[in-house]
């Protein structure tokens, strides 16, 4: 699966370390020890997996964010290097603290716990006015968890959409469970791939089951791209259109991130001109894929995707 581009994609985006323990029996329990399989410190946040998830796609990405001046913020801006993605418009601030999110993983499902920190410090002067000008695509994720951003994220997609440029956007779940409702039914207007999992598509929109979602839709809106998770993906278009991409069958170690990875496979695949159906079945792929390690960054390259998926696409 390989896959060359010299496009650029802005992600903009919370960023953070997880702490990830795995096992069988992960859940714990009140005055008791329990020894874990695996543990990891991985680079976190949805933004900062599908950056990484972009970059190891062949992708030109730079990342906008924040982190504190201390071992975590280090960490975080050196994988990102590694990875190879451009950080130069990510700064370290000494006056507050990187945000940790500790990931309970069984394989098949993870629990999360956060501390904020600087996770939701990102706000709209961090955005180079230039950027914007050499990129073709401008992602985030965490809508809900980037909080300074909240009322701003419509104003740079219009810029964005203003100088051809698509978007794309994961809300993430809603810690508060308000959900936000009208600010995203306005957002959705500038967004060319709205992709949340499908719980939170049925939070947002109030409907029962994916089945329900198109007609709660806002009629202006682009794509509503829906991760069903083990059930594969739906996507639904223009005029209502629906299109549903069978799972890809793996014996997950870690879903740490696999929402993150199946963003950065559906980007990919769209800025790469594939088929609506091709672009949810790549993005099937590259989510199946970054289940079979612990941690989400990384996971996802051209490489390991051609021996994952032999069969699958040809990108170029």
């Amino acid at each position: 699966m390989s896959l060359a581009s010299t496009k650029k994609v802005i992600v903009i985006g919370e960023l953070n370390v997880d702490l990830i323990f795995a096992d069988s029996n992960i859940k714990p329990e009140p005055n008791r020890e329990k020894l874990v399989r695996e543990f990891r410190l991985a680079l976190g946040s949805s933004s900062a997996i599908a950056a990484a998830g972009l970059a190891g796609l062949g992708f030109d990405v730079s990342f906008v964010s924040i982190v504190g001046d201390d071992e975590f913020g280090r960490f975080s801006v050196s994988e990102l290097i590694r990875l190879g993605v451009d950080v130069s418009h990510v700064i370290i601030d000494r006056t507050v603290q990187t945000g940790v999110t500790l990931s309970l993983t069984d394989g098949s499902d993870r629990s999360l716990l956060t501390y904020m920190g600087s996770i939701g410090s990102v706000s709209p002067s961090m955005i180079p006015p230039e950027l914007m000008r050499e990129a073709s695509h401008v992602h985030f994720g965490s809508y809900f968890l980037q909080e300074q951003m909240q009322p701003h994220w419509i104003e740079v997609f219009k810029l964005a959409k203003a100088q051809g440029l698509t978007t794309s956007f994961d809300a993430g779940w809603d810690p508060a469970e308000h959900w936000d409702r009208e600010r995203l039914a306005a957002l959705l207007a500038y967004t060319d791939w709205f992709i949340p999992s499908e719980e939170e598509a049925l939070r947002i929109f109030e409907v029962g089951s994916v089945e329900q979602l198109p007609e709660r839709l806002p009629s202006a809106r682009g794509a509503v791209i829906v991760k069903c998770g083990s059930a594969g993906s739906v996507g639904i278009f223009e005029g209502g259109r629906i299109e549903h991409a069978r799972p890809f069958a793996v014996q997950p170690v870690d879903t740490t991130g696999a929402g993150d990875s199946f963003n950065a496979g559906f980007i990919a695949a769209k800025l790469h001109g594939l088929s609506d159906l091709e672009a949810l079945e790549y993005a099937n792929a590259c989510g199946a894929l970054s289940t079979l390690a612990i941690g989400g960054a990384g996971t996802v390259t051209s490489e390991g995707l051609a021996r994952f998926w032999p069969e699958g696409r040809q990108l170029a």
